[in-house]
């Protein structure tokens, strides 16, 4: 089978690569994903993006993409769309409209639940099957037959969890996959690797960046061991500073404490907040606030974002409750998504 794949984030790519496991090894990706798991039209690490602004300047190059793609849906069976809503949607209506019995499956959905909750109408248009990877998603929905909670991809990932509270003397620093995110965290974090001393500093990276990019957005890594691997990093450590994202969530499963922190462009941020429903920017938090419970992790976000509140949080932080917490937010989550997904496609 011919698999139309359009993964854009680095966490999508992840996800894609624990799916493949589950599906047939006739099926092939024609598209755009990591260059590990076939041949893309276009190399990763110049599509990481962060922002309105940003998707702004990169426009012309997106419609190329999209307009690619589309021609690129003839050969292949079936479309496979992971998050990335801004371009996946309108593309999405673009393949609908010249394909109309082309089936497409969209895995890691946009999330309604926190803004633009019109989309809900699009995706349920213009896709055959909706996965969902929130346990109370679907309740946005309309057509209960189109979207199903398949598991959390994270699930399947995450091959072992903490058993006991970590005495190890290892800090990771994840400073996001976008350039923005890092350029905004990196000179942050330096600090912080200053001020909490005699500890093994590990900063992930993603493993498709080149040498190149990485020596032009990190800067100066002198203090830091690299690693490309998030959940052996996490599981070693025993605090982490991470910038919003996936790995806040890999974190908090995997039972390491942390801080999250978000700086984004000043417009950006304002937009946002004009239009975000949710208390809450860690998937964790919002989960538990789903369950009424507190949160169990501290967010600092724009100005916040200083040496002093992540290292007063790092000195302050619970972790008898926060291990207490990782195991309830297992039983939240129930089961992986990869083989469920796999099931939909092949069907």
């Amino acid at each position: 089978m011919n698999l139309l794949v359009c993964a854009l984030e680095s966490s999508s790519n992840v996800h894609l690569k624990e799916l493949k496991k589950y599906l047939s090894s006739d099926t092939v990706f024609l598209g755009v994903f990591d260059k590990q798991l076939g041949t893309p039209l276009y190399d990763l690490s110049h599509l990481a993006i962060m922002g309105f602004v940003d998707v702004i300047k990169k426009l012309s190059f997106f419609f190329k993409l999209r307009d690619e793609l589309v021609e690129l849906a003839a050969s292949c069976d079936k479309v496979l769309l992971l998050d990335s809503s801004g371009f996946n949607l309108p593309l999405a209506k673009k393949i609908k409209e010249k394909y109309p019995n082309k089936e497409i499956i969209y895995y890691i959905l946009p999330q309604v639940w926190v803004w633009k909750r019109k989309r809900v109408l699009k995706l349920e248009k213009y896709c055959t099957h909706l996965c969902s990877i929130i346990p109370f998603e679907h309740t946005f929905y309309n057509d209960q037959n189109k979207i199903k909670y398949v598991g959390h991809p994270l699930v399947d990932e995450i091959k072992e969890y903490k058993t006991t509270i970590s005495t190890s003397n290892i800090i990771v620093y994840m400073p996001g996959s976008r350039k923005s995110e890092i350029k905004n965290h990196m000179p942050i974090f330096r600090q912080l690797v200053k001020k909490i001393q005699n500890q093994q500093n590990i900063i992930v990276i993603p493993k498709n960046f080149s040498q190149e990019y990485i020596s032009l957005t990190y800067g100066d890594l002198s203090d830091f061991i690299i690693s490309n691997d998030t959940h052996s990093s996490l599981l070693k450590a025993k605090f982490a500073f991470i910038c919003s994202g996936t790995a806040t969530l890999e974190s908090a499963l995997i039972g390491t404490p942390f801080v999250l922190s978000y700086i984004a462009k000043k417009i950006d941020y304002m937009i946002a907040k004009t239009f975000l429903k949710v208390p809450f920017v860690g998937l964790a938090n919002i989960f538990f606030h789903k369950m009424n419970k507190q949160a169990i992790h501290k967010e600092y976000i724009q100005d916040e974002v200083n040496v002093d509140n992540l290292y007063g949080e790092y000195e302050a932080f619970n972790r008898k409750d926060f291990f207490k917490n990782a195991e309830i937010l297992r039983k939240y989550l129930q089961t992986g998504s990869s083989q469920n997904v796999a099931k939909i496609i092949e069907k």
